[in-house]
């Protein structure tokens, strides 16, 4: 939504706070949903309210391979006609890779009707040639590769500087983006610890590592503590994924500093550098029938 059919169009501290958003379509700053279940009328009413605010629709692990053809493609059409990316899960694609059916998942994901592939190894180990294959697979077959680094197993966490390079790699390789994985609980893998607070001093390795390739990754924050973490760290255009669809206006409201937690400092900033006094009236609007404040 660019705010011109907003209901506060026109109340101009708000359209700087919800112009703070890069617009569809974008490579940064995305948001990725991750549906776990999601019927498909409660999918149309998700898209109606909060469908602009929308980038990716990921189809979370195995589900899509339980459902019925037919509602599978009834939510993928909803989702294309509203130009968001969709893809199934990584672990769709490992147990496919366990049953060596790498060409023919892809192949299938296309017919669908998916617009992209997830290539992850959050559960099994594969060579560096063949995820660089898989890459390869994914584009032959009309799909755009998005890779995610990682472990599931909070027992078989990578270091900073292995995830680095993978991400590094993957982007050499062809990937449009690199998902970090959190996992739809958020504790225990990746950049959180076991109760799912940031590891800060991990999260800052692996960003002087990759550098400017920071702006390709889509950090999976499936918790509010975690998503105000990254927005307040890299800003309103901070790529977050495995978000609830129903709390997607939520973190829209969040990235726009329309929420405590990032509104909070910019109340802060605009009466430290005077551009807002708590003890000011405000002149009346022209046009409007002026009330004098005792």
């Amino acid at each position: 939504m660019n705010g011109s059919d907003s209901a506060w169009r026109g109340v101009w501290s708000l359209d700087a706070m919800i112009n703070r958003r890069i617009r569809r379509p974008r490579s940064s700053g995305v948001t990725m949903v991750i549906d776990t279940g999601v019927g498909l009328s409660a999918m149309a009413d998700i898209l109606d309210l909060a469908g602009d605010h929308i980038d990716h629709w990921k189809f979370g692990f195995g589900t899509t391979a339980l459902m019925p053809r037919a509602a599978l493609q009834a939510k993928l059409a909803l989702l294309h006609a509203r130009d968001i990316l969709t893809y199934p899960g990584g672990t769709l694609l490992e147990a496919a890779v366990v049953q060596e059916h790498c060409r023919v998942f892809m192949t299938r994901a296309a017919e669908l009707g998916f617009r992209a592939a997830e290539i992850s190894e959050g559960t099994i180990d594969l060579p560096a040639e063949r995820r660089r294959r898989m890459i390869d697979c994914a584009r032959n077959a009309g799909l755009l590769p998005i890779t995610e680094v990682g472990r599931k197993d909070p027992a078989r966490q990578p270091e900073a500087a292995e995830l680095a390079d993978q991400i590094l790699r993957d982007l050499d390789w062809g990937a449009a983006w690199v998902i970090m994985e959190g996992r739809e609980s958020g504790k225990g893998v990746g950049i959180y610890d076991k109760s799912g607070g940031i590891r800060q001093s991990f999260l800052d390795a692996v960003i002087s590592l990759i550098g400017d390739a920071a702006a390709r990754l889509i950090w999976e924050a499936p918790d509010r503590a975690q998503q105000a973490y990254l927005v307040c760290r890299f800003g309103a255009n901070v790529s977050l994924g495995n978000i609830p669809p129903q709390e997607c206006l939520a973190l829209e409201a969040l990235r726009c500093g329309l929420r405590f937690e990032t509104f909070m400092s910019i109340a802060r900033n605009s009466q430290e550098a005077g551009l807002w006094d708590p003890t000011r009236v405000e002149s009346p609007q022209p046009g409007n029938v002026a009330r004098t404040e005792k």
